[in-house]
């Protein structure tokens, strides 16, 4: 079978002759490139949202100290080319933008249309829309600073900047704990890592109950392209795609990602974080994805999900 340059058959060579690792992120790409390891990676939705401000250095340093093993993140450019860690393209919500540019009503919030400079002017809000005067939106080189060697990254808006990404990844001596994804057809993901001899972990996001995420999964089981892992999403679990789906995804020898942050994005009511976070046992929602052979999670309660998998035995890093 092909393999994409991504899947990094050397790293899984080093894992499996040197059990020892250099620091916890080196551990957990180890596990991660390992299609037979019980280990469950922890992806945190933006960080610890619900006592930081999103896409934060406090909400990053917070899931590290949680346990988590991967902090999601959202990119965009500035005006003046400095990419920020923001997951909507103008800076609205998450900022009290309206109340620092409130004389000057024509101004455009989006993110492409301001100088980090006037980023930083903003105040980060924490999501019940309070503004913390000391945070401001950091720039991907200080995410990446704050992560290094300590937890994974995984940009998931953030394709498109592919080479930027790359260039500060590489200067900071990180590209290895980066997984970046998208929909890109396998051509295209393929000529864009033959440009360079070092390239970040990929992983192709299939909706498998979409004509356009069926094509784009079938295009990889047909080609005999075997990723990394697959970002599985549906809406339902009503004709069995999902299962249908991790048993040829694993029958590939690749992990399957899921999301549990929506209910659409993982079979609907009752499949995701907030039924976990309200049931007796979080397991009531979760074990049906360890059955299912998932090894990779994004969560929005990702203290409740490390517990829970350590007390599975499935959150122990060699």
């Amino acid at each position: 079978m092909k393999k994409l340059l991504l899947i990094g058959l050397a790293v899984l060579a080093a894992a499996c002759s040197q059990p020892q690792y250099a620091n916890r992120a080196e551990a957990i790409v180890a596990q991660i490139h390992d299609p037979h390891s019980k280990y469950v990676v922890v992806a945190c939705h933006r960080g610890d949202w619900r006592n930081f401000p999103e896409n934060s250095i406090p909400a990053i340093e917070s899931i590290i100290r949680m346990g988590a093993d991967m902090m999601e993140l959202d990119l965009k450019m500035t005006k003046d080319s400095v990419l920020v860690l923001s997951h909507d393209h103008d800076v609205k919500r998450c900022t009290n933008f309206k109340s620092v540019f409130k004389d000057d009503p024509e101004k455009s919030a989006k993110v492409k249309d301001l100088t980090y400079e006037e980023i930083q002017m903003l105040s980060l809000k924490r999501a019940h829309g309070v503004a913390i005067d000391t945070l401001h939106m950091p720039t991907l080189r200080e995410a990446l600073l704050c992560c290094k060697d300590r937890i994974c990254v995984n940009v998931d808006q953030g394709y498109q900047y592919y080479d930027q990404v790359l260039a500060i990844s590489e200067e900071l001596g990180v590209t290895d704990q980066l997984l970046i994804k998208g929909k890109k057809p396998i051509e295209v993901v393929a000529a864009h890592e033959a440009k360079y001899e070092h390239n970040m972990m990929y992983m192709p996001i299939v909706d498998i109950q979409k004509e356009k995420g069926k094509a784009l999964f079938n295009s990889y089981l047909e080609q005999g392209v075997v990723p990394l892992a697959y970002e599985v999403c549906w809406s339902s679990n009503d004709d069995g795609a999902f299962l249908d789906a991790c048993k040829a995804i694993i029958n590939q020898g690749s992990k399957v990602w899921v999301n549990t942050i929506w209910a659409s994005l993982c079979g609907g009511d009752g499949n995701d974080d907030d039924a976990a976070f309200q049931a007796d046992d979080p397991g009531e929602v979760y074990q049906q994805y360890l059955d299912a052979g998932v090894s990779m999670m994004q969560t929005d309660r990702p203290e409740l999900l490390v517990n829970w998998l350590k007390k599975k035995g499935r959150h122990t890093l060699k």
